[in-house]
C-alpha cells in the first residue's frame, strides 16, 4: 500500500518544463532574473550572478551580500570546476581576545560575531572572470546586477518567512547595530507583503557597478566598509578585505552506479553529503518506498555515520589530517556501509545546529549548469547592518570554538568550517542535474532525499521536492536533535520508525524546517525538468 502511494505521489506533480534553458531559486523574483538574463543570450554563469544578487536584495533574512558562496560549474566535455568564494577569519581574531573578555564561546549576535571577511562578492566576480574568458560571456556587470538594484532602490514585497523570521528574532536581533534602522520600520516587523526597499545596498550595489566587483575589496568601497566594521568594533580591517581572494577548487567526485556526483571539498561539508549518497549506492534497493521506514532508516543511518566523519575531520583544508578524496573510494565507503544495521537505529548526538542559506541553480541551452549556494550563515547572521553601506554582516565565524585543541579552533587568517554543499550529478544515461538544500545539518540530508527519489526511484523533480522530508537533528528555527518528520508521512511509516529505535517528532505538513529545496534535470535530447520548494517563496522559471 505505502509503496502504491509513493507511485501515485511521483505522478501527482508537473514539473516545471523548458526547452531552452532553466534556473530555480527560493524566491520566484531571483529565479525571474535568472532567466532574463538566459532570454538576452546570457550564459548560466552570468544567470546566476543575476539570481545571487537580486535574492541577496529581496530574501535578506537568509543571505547577503557580507555572506559567503559556493559554486560548482559543469559544461559538456569538460571537468566541472569549483570557486571557494570563503572569506577567513580576521587576523585579529584569535583565542586570547576572546577570552580576555571573559568569553567562553564566540557570540551569536553583534561585532564580535562578525569576525570573517564576507566572500560572495569576489565569487560574483571570479565567475563573472571565468564568463568572459572561458565561456564567451558578454553581459556586463551594469546589466546582472540590474534587477538587484532596482529591489533595493524601489522595494520588494515581504515575503512571509522573511515577515515571520523578524518577528521570531526580534528580541535577539533589535539591539543589534544597524539592525533595527534597516529591518525594523516604525519600529516595528514588517508584514508580509509590504514593501522592503534598502536606498543604502541600492548605493552600494550601484557602487559595484560602476567601480566593479573588487571594489569591494580594495577600492573605496572596501574603504568604507572598513571604516564602519571599525566603528562597530569588529575585529576586521581593511587589511583583512584586501587579502581576500575567492579561488578555485576541484570539486570532490563520487563515483555512483548512475554516474558521478560532485561537490564541493572542505572546509564544506559537500563531503558529507557524498558520503552519504554513497552510502545509500550500495543499501537502497529498487522495491523501497520512498516514503517509507526503510527507506528514510537507511538515509537517517548513513548520515550519522557521515556526520561521524565530517565531526572528527572536516575543517580548513589547510588544517586537515586526512584526505577527503580517499574516503570516497569503493573500499572505505564498502566498511562505512556495512556499519549500517537496517534492524535499528544507531545512537546519536548532536549535529552542529542552524544555518540560513540560499541555493539556486541554472542550466542553459548549451548545457552549462551551475549549481550555487550563498549564506549568511544565522538568520541576518551577526545582525549588525554597516551604516554607509547597508550591508548585514555575516556571523559565519560563530562556528569557530575558543577551545585551541578543538577541530576547528579560531586563529588568523583560518576558514571557518561550511555547512554550505552545492551538488551536481552527470548520470551515465546524458542527464545532467544541479540540487540543493538550504538549512545546515539539513542540507546534506534533504540532497539525500532530492537525489534518491529522482535518480534511483525515477520521480520528476517537482515530486521529489515536495514529498514530506525529515530532519536528524537541528537546523534553522530548531531547538532540538531529534529525528523530525513532517506530518504527511504515512502513520505507519512514523510508527515503524519509532519502533526501530529512533526520537521521533512530528512537525507540521511543509514546515520550513526541513529547508528550501530545488533542482534541474536537464535530459540528454535537451529538454528540462525542475522543481521548486513549496516550504520557500520560490519557482522555477524555464523557457
Amino acid at each position: 500500500m505505502l509503496l502504491e502511494h509513493a507511485r501515485v505521489a511521483a505522478n501527482t506533480l508537473n514539473p516545471t518544463r523548458g526547452s531552452r534553458g532553466m534556473a530555480v531559486a527560493p524566491h520566484s523574483l531571483a529565479s525571474q532574473s535568472a532567466l532574463a538574463v538566459l532570454r538576452e543570450g546570457g550564459n548560466a554563469v552570468e544567470a546566476m550572478i543575476a539570481a545571487a544578487a537580486a535574492i541577496a536584495v529581496v530574501y535578506p533574512h537568509m543571505n547577503s551580500i557580507g555572506g559567503d558562496g559556493f559554486w560548482l560549474i559543469s559544461r559538456p566535455g569538460h571537468a566541472p570546476v569549483g570557486i571557494e568564494a570563503c572569506g577567513a577569519a580576521a587576523m585579529r581574531a584569535d583565542i586570547d581576545t576572546y577570552r580576555a573578555l571573559g568569553l567562553s564561546a564566540i557570540p551569536a549576535r553583534g561585532p564580535l560575531a562578525a569576525n570573517t571577511v564576507a566572500g560572495t562578492v569576489s565569487g560574483w566576480d571570479f565567475a563573472h572572470r571565468f564568463s568572459k574568458d572561458t565561456l564567451g560571456g558578454r553581459l556586463p556587470v551594469a546589466r546582472l546586477l540590474e534587477d538587484a538594484i532596482h529591489y533595493a532602490k524601489r522595494g520588494s514585497p515581504v515575503t512571509r518567512s522573511h515577515a515571520e523570521c523578524i518577528s521570531s528574532k526580534r528580541g535577539e536581533l533589535e539591539n543589534v547595530a544597524g539592525f533595527a534602522q534597516t529591518f525594523l520600520p516604525d519600529s516595528r516587523a514588517p508584514r508580509s507583503g509590504e514593501r522592503f526597499a534598502d536606498a543604502r545596498l541600492a548605493a552600494t550595489l550601484q557602487q559595484l557597478v560602476d567601480a566593479g566587483l573588487d571594489d569591494f575589496y580594495r577600492g573605496d568601497l572596501a574603504r568604507s566598509i572598513a571604516s564602519d566594521l571599525a566603528s562597530l568594533e569588529t575585529l576586521i580591517t581593511l587589511d583583512d578585505l584586501e587579502q581576500h581572494r575567492a579561488r578555485e577548487r576541484a570539486p570532490l567526485a563520487l563515483t555512483h552506479t548512475l554516474g558521478t556526483v560532485y561537490n564541493m571539498p572542505p572546509p564544506t561539508q559537500g563531503l558529507v553529503s557524498l558520503l552519504i549518497l554513497g552510502v545509500l549506492d550500495r543499501v537502497l534497493t529498487d522495491d523501497m518506498d520512498p516514503l517509507g521506514p526503510d527507506f528514510v532508516h537507511a538515509c537517517v543511518e548513513a548520515t550519522k555515520l557521515a556526520f561521524r566523519v565530517r565531526d572528527q575531520h572536516v575543517t580548513d583544508p589547510d588544517h586537515m589530517r586526512i584526505d577527503p578524496v580517499a574516503q570516497l573510494g569503493h573500499a572505505a565507503l564498502d566498511a562505512m556501509a556495512s556499519e549500517l544495521s537496517m534492524s535499528h537505529a544507531a545512537p546519536w548526538g548532536k549535529g552542529r545546529g542552524p544555518g540560513d542559506t540560499v541555493w539556486m541553480g541554472v542550466i542553459d541551452n548549451e548545457g552549462i549548469a551551475v549549481s550555487f549556494i550563498q549564506s549568511i550563515y544565522y538568520e541576518f547572521g551577526s545582525g549588525i547592518v554597516l551604516p554607509n553601506s547597508g550591508i548585514n554582516w555575516q556571523n559565519r565565524g560563530c562556528s569557530f570554538s575558543l577551545d585551541a585543541s578543538s577541530l576547528n579552533p579560531l586563529m588568523p587568517g583560518r576558514r571557518p568550517f561550511h555547512t554550505l554543499n552545492p551538488a551536481l550529478a552527470q548520470f551515465t544515461d546524458g542527464r545532467t542535474m544541479v540540487y540543493g538544500n538550504m538549512g545546515g545539518d539539513g542540507q546534506p540530508q534533504s540532497q539525500s532525499a532530492v537525489f534518491s527519489r529522482i535518480a534511483r526511484f525515477g520521480w520528476n523533480p517537482q515530486a521529489a521536492i515536495d514529498a514530506p522530508r525529515w530532519l536528524l537533528g537541528r537546523t534553522w528555527g530548531q531547538s532540538t536533535d531529534s529525528l523530525k518528520l513532517e506530518a504527511r508521512f504515512p502513520a505507519q511509516t512514523i510508527d515503524a520508525l519509532r519502533a526501530l529505535g529512533h526520537d521521533v517528532e512530528v512537525l507540521p505538513a511543509y514546515d520550513e524546517a526541513m529547508g528550501h529545496a530545488g533542482a534541474i534535470v536537464r535530459h540528454p535530447d535537451g529538454l528540462f525538468e525542475a522543481g521548486s520548494d513549496p516550504r520557500s517563496d520560490g519557482a522555477a522559471a524555464g523557457w
